[in-house]
């Protein structure tokens, strides 16, 4: 399979008629390959408009996002080349290898130990060295000594947190989606100032709801 062609032709028939213009997005997307991200039985479906299975934690399952989600998550964040930037659910690390090239850092978690170890070679693979990966449950509470300007969060919540809406710089921005299947609602948050934020409904999509497990603590 051409793998280099698939990626052309993932940018130009999928991505960008989905509204994702920003030039550094599509040269991020057009730059990082993705098959380097999915599981080798699955490898010919890299460029597909498709979830991808990445395995399961306690029976629920692990999915790579479509690419056209992917897309229009980091065009709405508007990210900067000095952004500190906070990913809850790395996955196989391929959105939180397109967040390292936009910003200055990241810094990424992930319930499940087996996909923080996949992420983590996969980004040492392409020499992408301004991440930090930990293990845990992002939905409980853990030692935070910094805020951000930037947080994904690649799962579905009930509703907004208020937890993450205040780990945000102010102007910093958020990305999560909210509901339950099969119709979910995508919302950025921007922090206004110190007591303020705005929510804008972006999309509507389905993702994997998020997952809980034992309290656990990390620090960045």
């Amino acid at each position: 399979m051409d793998f280099e062609k698939a990626r052309f032709n993932m940018v130009e028939q999928q991505v960008r008629p989905w509204d994702v213009l920003d030039s550094r997005v599509l040269e991020v997307i057009g730059e990082i390959p993705r098959e380097n991200f999915v599981p080798d039985e699955y490898k010919t479906l890299a460029y597909a408009d498709a979830r991808i299975p990445l395995g399961s934690y306690e029976n629920h399952p692990c999915t790579m996002a479509n690419p056209v989600i992917e897309g229009r998550i980091l065009q709405v964040l508007d990210i900067q080349e000095d952004d500190l930037i906070l990913e809850i659910g790395t996955g196989s690390g391929y959105l939180t290898a397109c967040l390292a090239k936009l910003g200055r850092h990241v810094d990424s978690v992930d319930i499940n130990e087996d996909l923080t170890a996949m992420a983590e070679k996969n980004l040492q693979a392409l020499g992408i060295t301004n991440v930090n990966l930990a293990t845990g449950d992002a939905s409980k509470t853990w030692d935070q000594k910094r805020n951000y300007d930037v947080i994904v969060i690649s799962a579905a919540m009930a509703s907004i947190p208020d937890s993450y809406k205040n780990l945000l710089k102010p102007g910093g921005r958020l990305f999560v989606v909210t509901g339950e299947a099969p119709v979910m609602t995508a919302h950025l948050v921007t922090r206004t100032d110190e007591h303020q934020w705005q929510v804008e409904d972006i999309f509507e999509t389905s993702i994997e709801p998020m997952i809980e497990a034992v309290e656990q603590k990390f620090i960045f």
